[in-house]
């Protein structure tokens, strides 16, 4: 049985000579939280567009439960979207502007009534009927928006950029609200940002887009912690990014000898051979300030800001900035020379040439 709700297969879009999507492949699970995470430009949003109807896409299908739906037009594809300006109606109310996609399929006045207030509710958002968008919050706007995406019980549900016009506090707050909605209702949901940690904390799983190109795909955990190439691994989170070659090769590890001087033990990898160029990527909090057996180094303390829970330093080693996470609480200042270390198993190598 398939249980993908929605599948693109070789999409490419052009604008003339303009390759906006470049053959993408995706596979959406059902009631999967699936989150298109891009820089400006992407092709993430275009994307969406294609997926909803609002764009033909110049080859390839999009298929929704086993229906190809390519040359479908939009109202007919079942599909709830948030857009990042909310686009809600300023002259009606509340109501009105959740009641609207009901209106539009002529349901009844009983119907509309019951599935409207169960949105509000579910929004939590009961009594706030009579106001008009005008007077209500970005936040609120927001939840307005979500409930008149899903009152016609979709069967997908499309976000893009929905918290790009809030304020820090309102989007971490509203992020988890999405996320609590999305999961009660189990209804399959693609997500567009160009906002690594809003995709980290949402998603199920994220396809890293680039240039019209989807570069991969994965859970927030895998493109973290194991990212298939130099783009994933400096896009999504900080890195620190080394540069050197190869030195020896040894039954299950290699030296490598940046350009700094600084040497390390990195695993074994397909494809290293003595003098390969190769770039390390590790994680600031893989790095601790203490001894180790294995890459172990010494420098000074460049930079010390206060992070909350963590304190971010940056190491010179041999002339190489290194930043580092702590703990708050650790006696570190700025001009202390510090020991540094890390496991062979926490780089990430990519190969160069």
């Amino acid at each position: 049985m398939n249980t993908y709700d929605i599948e693109l297969r070789n999409i490419t879009k052009r604008y003339g000579k303009l390759v906006a999507l470049n053959n993408v492949n995706l596979e959406i699970r059902r009631g999967e939280f699936f989150t298109l995470l891009g820089p400006s430009g992407s092709g993430k949003t275009t994307t969406l567009r294609i997926i909803m109807g609002f764009e033909r896409s110049t080859f390839g299908d999009i298929i929704i439960r086993n229906k190809v739906v390519t040359n479908q037009p939009s109202y007919k594809r079942n599909i709830g979207i948030v857009f990042q300006n909310y686009a809600l109606f300023p002259h009606l109310t509340v109501f009105e502007n959740v009641a609207f996609p009901l209106k539009i399929r002529k349901k009844r006045a009983e119907y509309i009534k019951k599935h409207v207030s169960s949105m509000l509710e579910l929004v939590d958002l009961q009594g706030y009927e009579d106001r008009y968008p005008k007077q209500l919050s970005g936040g609120e706007q927001q939840r307005v928006a979500l409930s008149r995406a899903l009152v016609f019980e979709p069967t997908i549900l499309l976000l893009d950029e929905p918290l790009g016009a809030l304020d820090r506090q309102l989007r971490d707050k509203m992020r988890m609200e999405i996320k609590r909605i999305q999961k009660k209702l189990q209804i399959t949901t693609i997500y567009v940002t160009h906002d690594q940690e809003e995709a980290l904390a949402l998603s199920d799983r994220i396809a890293v887009i680039r240039h019209g190109v989807i570069e991969q795909v994965g859970t927030p955990e895998e493109l973290y912690k194991h990212p298939k190439k130099l783009f994933i691994a400096s896009f999504i989170g900080e890195s620190n990014m080394l540069v050197g070659a190869i030195l020896q090769i040894r039954h299950n590890y290699a030296v490598v000898v940046m350009d700094s001087g600084i040497r390390f033990k990195i695993p074994m990898n397909d494809g290293l051979i003595p003098r390969q160029r190769v770039r390390i990527s590790i994680r600031p909090e893989n790095i601790n300030l203490s001894k180790d057996k294995d890459n172990c180094f010494s420098g000074q303390v460049m930079e010390s800001s206060f992070m909350g829970n963590t304190r971010r330093i940056t190491v010179n080693v041999n002339g190489t900035s290194l930043k580092i996470c702590i703990p708050a609480h650790t006696n570190c200042n700025i001009g202390d020379v510090v020991s540094l270390s890390f496991a062979p198993e926490d780089c990430v190598i990519f190969k160069e040439g």
